[in-house]
């Protein structure tokens, strides 16, 4: 397939994801599936939770809406207009997803297949049904497609450059397996809100989104918020009560509870709203269900901060940063870890 033949493919699954983002009945044979290709996918989108309950329809169909966003025609066009792209010579990459937030690692895909080369993936068990769906989807338009991917177990054989995404620990593997080759290799990273106390109730709702998203599991979630000496914590408080449903997820329920049984057993002062645990401490990595907060008098200790911590930090969000609400809506060109994976891939 020409690189033309590859962008028309994925516009058509854009139109794809928009529609079943939006819980959309099926439009009609226009969307280039039938009915019955489009009501699989709609209840696979409904369903995969019983593999996985982290991913609730709602986060399921909110990954889709993001992933739809890339493709519009317009976007990716100006996205890959950066890239040179032509006469690149096909190399096998390796992609090691994580499984943390649905479809996590489509963006490494989409790149490998538009750079030519072609994907050696190896699923998370977190996340192993959304993307072959969406594989299978696409070969409806060009069965060609199946020679750009291959699905794969461990261990990894025959290949010439590797995306791997993980935690800290699984990054030590990472390194040492795959550190003779061509290679992007991730590790754990944060987000964190910084207030200046001019924020409105709206913005602070707002930031809701940023915390709560997908449940806190990503590393776009921020899991810290610094804060004027003088904010008033219950204005946080307020802001966030309508996202209290949240702890009706079993799974979620779950670390809530055990977080704050361990403060609470330990002595330690905590503040909590039923849903959420408030913590002051100076680390952007909270456990879930918990929010770190950290107090500042001046505005040039909190860039002294995210200056020394730049490397472990992913998105920050606040006036003068990116706004409110979005941390869950990474652009195209917004790559994980700031390393531009198009660069790398076409210059293989």
């Amino acid at each position: 397939m020409n690189l033309a033949e590859k962008k028309n493919i994925l516009f058509k699954l854009g139109g794809i994801l928009n529609h079943l983002g939006k819980n959309e009945t099926w439009p009609g044979y226009d969307l280039g599936i039938n009915s019955t290709e489009y009501d699989s996918l709609n209840e696979l989108v409904k369903t995969v939770h019983h593999c996985n309950q982290w991913f609730t329809e709602a986060h399921v169909r909110q990954s889709f809406l993001g992933i739809a966003s890339w493709l519009e025609k317009s976007t990716l066009e100006s996205w890959l207009a950066n890239y040179n792209l032509e006469n690149a010579a096909s190399k096998k990459v390796a992609i090691i997803m994580a499984g943390n937030i649905p479809l996590v690692g489509f963006h490494d895909f989409i790149s490998v297949f538009l750079a030519g080369h072609k994907a050696i993936v190896k699923l998370s068990s977190e996340d192993n049904q959304l993307f072959p769906a969406l594989i299978k989807t696409m070969a409806l338009f060009d069965e060609r497609v199946l020679k750009n991917v291959e699905f794969a177990d461990a261990p990894l054989k025959d290949f010439d450059a590797v995306i791997a995404t993980g935690s800290n620990n699984s990054s030590r593997y990472f390194e040492s397996y795959f550190g003779k080759y061509p290679h992007i290799i991730r590790k754990n990273r944060a987000s964190l809100a910084v207030l200046d106390g001019t924020e409105t109730k709206e913005e602070l709702q707002k930031l809701g989104r940023d915390i709560f998203d997908y449940y806190g599991l990503g590393c776009r979630s921020v899991s810290q918020v610094w804060i004027p000496q003088d904010f008033e914590i219950n204005r946080l408080f307020e802001a966030l009560y309508d996202y209290n449903e949240i702890v009706n997820h079993n799974k979620y329920a779950n670390n809530y509870d055990y977080n704050k049984a361990v403060y609470l057993m330990n002595l330690e002062e905590i503040l909590d709203n039923g849903f959420m645990i408030l913590k002051e401490n100076k680390s952007m990595h909270s456990p879930l269900a918990v929010l770190h907060y950290w107090r500042y008098n001046l505005a040039s200790e909190v860039q002294e901060y995210l200056q020394s911590e730049k490397d472990q930090i992913q998105v920050v969000i606040g006036k003068g940063y990116l706004s409110f609400g979005e941390s869950q809506c990474p652009r195209i060109s917004d790559y994980a870890d700031g390393v531009d994976t198009m660069s790398f891939l076409t210059g293989l």
